[in-house]
């Protein structure tokens, strides 16, 4: 090993990594990243460890989400590497940077040069191809800096999402002494994407004309902070305003025009698609945004988005490629209309008899547990306070039914994967600990990510986790019984949850659908980890009408 006086390609990694302003990240360490993970510990640099290289790629997730900026994400080489690759693939799905940097083997075993290194990959940077916006394999010291500096200002440019950077064993390990100089502070400014002017005029014209216009905001408005603007544009031209599960921090609560997330009620289908013009913000319209693409839109469609690939993608129309909240400023500052209380009140009462038709059919369905359980986990998460929900049944309650105030609302949309939340929480309380963060699953989910529960002790977080525990996969349950009338594999044999994290010191009690809110809101009060567990089987309201999914091929 090298001796503490010597200057490594690993310290320039982290001399690299300061200079971009990282003060925190995360990781799990590996034989041939030992040279990068003993430079951290002279780097200043504090770490997450995470005990699974995928609940740390989830970690970081949560980590860029709160602390507002791209998070490193060090991990080893083959097995280590790609077990990451299902957080990374939620990051790109969800627009989420995350810098990778990964150890290979020695510069002299790569591309097959010599075989029979362990850990050995033909080309493990080909394994990430589809998960990553780009990659970069170092081969000597020299490329470092430029090497990570390049993978982060792409990581941070719109559409954000995960790079990777691989630095050999031995580079890591090196004696660099001044060969490479220290980089010096450095602040990435990506290039904005910025609508042209004839797009932007374009979409003015449209909404100048429209008679009942409408808007749809994805997670690109939120993840852009365009709510102000998406606001000034709807109350401008009085549109009622429908978000995305993912898009719904950016419509805010309450608002007269905010029509809420129940895009799998086909009522709320039903109006999109009689807008005379639709502006859809930051959103792909993919199956869970588009009634699992049964969405017909029968006016003018505009789609505004940063992520090129996904303009016209699903529905031909106006497309806009640029920052959402740059170009629906400039629509907003060019906007002829003038608020008329008469047409804003038309629209309030529209927003409101789509809400009132959605509520009766839920309510028509017997399902006042699973509502009861949603308003006491509202009840007692503070207005400020973020959560992290997984594919779970009340995680699906959530996208539609949750209330949002001012915390984040996060959830595992981008690939679909389990076991997200509870990492993610974590990731977001080591980016910020001056507030409470909850993560909400079930219980197979929540044995994805168990032992991150040692993490979080070992850091003295502020997480609270909530398992709904129904003795299994509940959501695949119910699919399979409504398919072939009969489940496989959906039962589970599962832990004593409570008594499991009392065995890692953390409080953990198990509560009712009665006792909920109370026994929440103690735990969100407790300084550092604790979870609570609510044994209950949960029913999910019915999405959609029938004939709609037939019509649709579905």
């Amino acid at each position: 090993m090298t001796p503490d006086t010597a200057r490594t390609g690993g310290d320039v990694a982290v001399e690299t990594l300061r200079a971009l302003g990282v003060d925190r990240l995360v990781g799990t360490p590996g034989q041939h990243a030992l040279g990068l993970f003993d430079a951290l510990r002279r780097g200043g640099i504090e770490l997450l460890p995470a005990r699974v290289e995928n609940n740390g790629g989830f970690m970081a997730d949560g980590l860029a989400r709160v602390g507002g900026t791209v998070a490193p994400l060090l991990l080893s080489t083959g097995p280590g590497a790609l077990t990451a690759l299902p957080a990374l693939m939620e990051a790109k799905g969800s627009s989420v940077p995350v810098l990778a940097l990964s150890a290979q083997i020695p510069v002299s075993g790569l591309g097959g040069a010599r075989h029979g290194h362990l850990h050995e990959l033909d080309d493990q940077s080909a394994a990430f191809a589809q998960v990553v916006k780009g990659s970069w394999t170092v081969r000597t010291v020299a490329q470092i800096p430029s090497a990570l500096l390049a993978a982060w200002e792409l990581a941070a440019t719109a559409p954000r999402g995960p790079v990777l950077v691989e630095i050999p064993q031995d580079l890591l390990l090196q004696d660099v002494g001044d060969a490479v100089p220290p980089v010096g502070e450095v602040a990435v400014k990506p290039r904005p994407v910025l609508a042209r002017d004839e797009a932007v005029a374009a979409v003015v014209a449209a909404l100048d004309g429209a008679s009942r216009p409408v808007i749809l905001a994805g997670g690109g408005a939120a993840r852009a902070g365009a709510s102000d603007a998406l606001m000034r544009v709807a109350e401008a031209i009085d549109a009622p305003v429908f978000s995305t599960f993912a898009g719904r921090d950016a419509v805010p609560t309450g608002h007269v025009l905010a029509g809420g997330s129940w895009l799998e009620d086909v009522a709320v289908t039903e109006y999109l698609e009689e807008a005379d013009v639709l502006l859809v913000v930051g959103s792909g319209l993919g199956e869970l945004s588009s009634n699992y693409f049964t969405f017909r839109p029968r006016g003018r469609f505009i789609q505004l988005d940063a992520d090129l690939g996904v303009i016209g993608s699903n529905h031909a129309g106006l497309g806009v490629h640029g920052d959402a909240r740059d170009a629906l400023e400039r629509i907003a500052d060019r906007l002829a209309s003038t608020t008329d209380p008469d047409r804003r009140a038309v629209r309030a009462a529209e927003v409101r008899a789509v809400a009132e038709t959605v509520a009766a059919r839920v309510d028509g369905q017997g399902l006042a547990t699973e509502l009861g359980i949603l308003a006491a986990i509202r009840e007692a998460l503070p207005d400020d306070a973020d959560s992290f929900w997984d594919m779970t049944m009340i995680g699906y309650w959530a996208w539609s039914a949750w209330e949002g105030r001012d915390g984040r609302f996060a959830t595992a949309q981008g690939a679909g994967g389990l076991g997200y939340a509870f990492p993610a929480a974590i990731g977001a309380a080591f980016a910020d600990r001056a507030r409470p963060v909850l993560a909400v699953t079930g219980d197979g989910g929540a044995m994805y990510g168990i032992a991150e529960l040692g993490a979080a002790v070992q850091l003295g977080l502020d997480v609270t986790w909530l398992i709904v525990a129904d003795g299994g996969y509940g959501i695949l349950e119910e699919y399979m019984m409504g398919a072939f009338g009969a489940a496989t594999a959906t039962e589970l044999a599962m832990p004593d949850f409570a008594a499991l994290a009392a065995s890692f010191g953390v409080h953990a009690v198990v509560t009712t659908p009665a006792d909920l809110a109370g026994d929440l809101a103690a735990s969100l009060s407790r300084s550092g980890p604790s979870v609570v567990v609510l044994p209950q089987k949960i029913g999910l309201f019915a999405p959609t009408h029938l004939d709609r999914l037939v019509e649709a091929g579905a």
